[in-house]
């Protein structure tokens, strides 16, 4: 291997890049995301070099809700997707390992604490499922940017400063989606219509 293929610029313009609500599975492709409150859990199996990550701002769905945005954003939703998917392609859970990051207060007024709960949800998920957390990232004041590679199992983390490009965007979409969930719904209210 030679030492481009672990320059993480190199590895950036390769990846994946997932969004919140999303995930993946590679064994070739380097995987990335953007995190701010939110947890991306990567998942290895070192004997297929089968790499997996998802991206999500919720410990668990909405159990009222009944709106399928919180279902894909729910860290309960998108771990299981994670590890199904890991078996399904073959990977045994005897043999899986994990790192975790994410968890950052970007947003100063969010008042659920949002992140902190997303970290306590991702160890406690991975101690009930017994999978080891080797190593992780969690709190603090800053985004993070990570990617993680199939060839070695290798996670880069890089921390940004909220003020940097891009990073505004997250934290005005985490400001909002923390507004929408504190707003109570109105009874009967409007529902949602997807034309396709």
């Amino acid at each position: 291997m030679s030492t481009i293929d672990h320059d993480p610029k190199e590895l950036e313009r390769r990846a994946r890049n997932i969004n919140p609500g999303g995930w993946a599975v590679e064994k070739t492709r380097p995987i990335t995301t953007l995190l701010g409150s939110c947890v991306a859990v990567c998942l290895y199996d070192p004997k297929l070099r089968l790499a997996g990550m998802n991206h999500f701002l919720l410990p668990s769905r909405a159990k009222s809700s009944g709106d399928d945005t919180d279902v894909i954003l729910a860290g309960d939703y998108s771990m299981e997707v994670l590890l199904n998917t890991m078996l399904n392609q073959g990977a045994a859970k005897s043999r899986l390992v994990a790192k975790a990051f994410g968890g950052g207060t970007i947003v100063t007024s969010i008042l659920m604490a949002i992140g902190q709960r997303n970290a306590e949800f991702a160890k406690e998920w991975l101690e009930r499922e017994g999978i080891p957390l080797t190593a992780q990232d969690f709190g603090g004041s800053w985004s993070r940017k990570v990617i993680f590679t199939p060839d070695g199992g290798d996670a880069f983390c890089r921390r940004l400063a909220i003020t940097q490009p891009g990073v505004q965007e997250v934290v005005a979409a985490e400001r909002d989606y923390e507004q929408s969930l504190i707003r109570p719904r109105a009874p009967g209210g409007e529902q949602k219509i997807e034309l396709f």
